[in-house]
């Protein structure tokens, strides 16, 4: 719980400070940070391989979704779908040099954006009441890679101290 209350004020001073007036990405940005803290979360089990560690292992899961198994499961699908978004936000805004480093910046965000589209668009044919903002993270989605790494820049040592 400590750690959720890190991100969420680091993440909202950081939305605050550069004028991303919008409380529901804020609260999954936090939660997106939060879940990533833990190395199980950012890189699970798959069925392309043992453990996916970059978007392409991530694009070759949703590729074995399709055909592995007895039948296909569209929340698996989703579910990866979701996850290369979020791990795409998670990392160019706070790993930006390890991204460029081993891919490119403009392949995370254009993965992410398409990740988080596709799950938008599953959640809008579904109807479903209150979505979390997928819509908003493609259509700003860096914007809020910029604000992850502002807070990381900015917020994450003045909060980090006021924990100690």
């Amino acid at each position: 719980m400590e750690l959720r209350r890190f991100f969420e004020r680091a993440v909202r001073a950081s939305f605050q400070d550069l004028a991303l007036d919008d409380h529901p990405a804020a609260e999954y940005v936090a939660d997106v940070l939060t879940r990533f803290a833990r190395t199980e979360s950012l890189l699970p089990r798959g069925l392309a391989a043992a453990r996916l560690e970059t978007v392409a292992d991530l694009l070759l899961e949703v590729q074995a979704v399709w055909s592995e198994g007895p039948g296909f499961q569209p929340e698996r699908e989703l579910a990866v779908r979701r996850h290369i978004g979020d791990y795409t936000l998670f990392m160019t805004g706070v790993f930006p040099e390890r991204v460029q480093r081993i891919a490119s910046t403009r392949f995370y965000i254009d993965q992410g954006k398409r990740a988080y589209r596709f799950v938008w668009e599953h959640q809008r044919a579904s109807a479903r009441p209150d979505p979390p903002p997928f819509r908003r993270l493609a259509e700003r989605f860096e914007s809020f890679v910029g604000a992850i790494d502002y807070a990381r820049r900015v917020h994450f040592t003045e909060f980090r101290l006021a924990f100690e």
